[in-house]
Parts: structure tokens; sequence; C-alpha cells
């Protein structure tokens, strides 16, 4: 995976103009962002939360709004427990310094701080094992080489407390031939010509058309984290031009 940091720290000043061009990047980073937020709020305590591949920060801005706005949400009979339950902590962690560079000098509330990691080979001691609520993944495995990605999960589901959550956000083609032509056709009429106007960085964004088409399929990643020891895992597709392309993933670390 060096090589494909180097691509990101490279990208990593123009990274967030070019993907505020994508119709629908940042609501689907809100949406993913929310079902873990709903998620890990299911009763009252402190969170803790890891952002894994964070980037530039979009998915972790995405995650902090998510959950200011399920704490707004809830009862008005659990408003004191709410408040007394302790902060949300956030931890954004990126294998790319570039990326965390971009991330570190935005503005965050207290409880938000970045580390640079590699999923798959984080210091588990230095994390805590079963010490978060809950991880959101989005644009990771598919960066992970395939024969380290089961490894990786069950690495994941070791950092999450016993009934905590993980939401994958990932692109998926390997099913459908039309969603792989829709993916080839935005890909080298819009995203590859951009990637090369605005970054001057094409080989980044063609990394990442054929990192789509050779990623695994949605049952295969299903696979993966049955094997890696979740549960109660499904998924869902996103609406418009995506449909079929992007995918969003729950899975939950077993209660004892």
């Amino acid at each position: 995976m060096t090589d494909v940091a180097a691509a990101f720290d490279r990208g990593a000043a123009s990274y967030d103009l070019l993907v505020s061009l994508n119709p629908g990047y940042h609501r689907h980073l809100r949406s993913a962002a929310a079902v873990l937020a709903r998620l890990t709020r299911s009763r009252p305590r402190p969170v803790r939360l890891l952002d894994l591949a964070c980037g530039s920060g979009a998915s972790t801005r995405a995650l902090v709004d998510a959950c200011a706005e399920a704490d707004r949400g809830v009862l008005e009979d659990r408003a004191e427990e709410v408040r007394t339950s302790g902060a949300t902590e956030i931890l954004g962690v990126d294998l790319s310094e570039g990326m965390l560079a971009q991330a570190r000098s935005k503005t965050w509330p207290a409880g938000v701080e970045f580390r640079r990691g590699q999923v798959g080979g984080l210091d588990l001691d230095e994390l805590g094992e079963h010490a978060w609520s809950g991880a959101l993944a989005c644009y990771l495995v598919r960066n992970i080489p395939s024969d380290e990605r089961d490894a990786a999960l069950r690495e994941v589901r070791r950092l999450l407390e016993p009934g905590g959550w993980l939401v994958i956000q990932e692109y998926s083609v390997a099913e459908s031939l039309a969603a792989r032509l829709v993916w080839d056709v935005v890909s080298w009429s819009a995203i590859i010509p951009l990637g090369a106007l605005v970054d001057r960085n094409p080989g980044l964004y063609r990394y990442l058309w054929r990192s789509v088409r050779r990623f695994d399929s949605t049952a295969e990643l299903v696979r993966r984290l049955a094997a890696a020891g979740f549960t109660d895992i499904r998924h869902r597709t996103v609406p418009g031009w995506q449909r079929g392309i992007l995918h969003t993933f729950v899975a939950r670390n077993p209660a004892r």
C-alpha cells in the first residue's frame, strides 16, 4: 500500500476540490456516517468512534455532524442522559501523511484527533482492543490488497467493543454489467480527465477506476465480514447515478 499512499500524498492538496465535483459525494458520506451515529447511540455512554481511511477529513466531518444530529434527535426524556454520557471521541486514521495534513489544517471540535496508521497493521495495544463503539470505513477496503483484506477486517473487529458497529462505504461493480459500463464511462469521460486537469495527477484516478473494476463483489465482501466474525451484516446501494456502484455495509461485533 506504500505506492497508494504516495499517490494520495501527491493528490492531497487538490483532493477536496476534486471530490466536491462528484455529485453526491458528501451526501453519501453523510448518509453512511448517520447510520453509524444512530447505531452507536442506542444507549447512553461515552462514544468512541474510528474513522478509518479518513483522508482529508471529509468523512470525519460527516461523522462529527451526524453525531451532533443524532444527539439532537434523542427523545426528550433522555436529554439528561445524553448530557452526562460524555463527549464523543473521534479518531481519524489514514496512511497518507499528505491527506492527514489536509485534515489537521481544518477546524475541529474537542475530541477529534488524527493519527497515521495502516489498517491491517495498527498498534492494537496503543489503540485499545475492544475499546471503540464503532468504526466508519469509507473507500478503505478496496485499497487493501486482496490477500490482506480478511486479516484487516479481523483487526477492525478486535478494535470494536462487544456490540460495536462497523459501517463500510465502498464501490463494487463486479455483479452488474450495467454498473461496470456506467463506471467506465464516468471514469474516462469525467474523473480521469478532471484528475489530469485540476491535479495533474491522472495516475491516481486511473488507479481509482482500476481498483473499483477489480474489487470484490458485494457478496464476497459480505463473506469476508462473516469470516472475520461480524454478525448482523446487511448492505444497500445508494440512489442516483451511483446505484449499483456505491454500497453501504453494516456489520456488528457480537455482544458477549
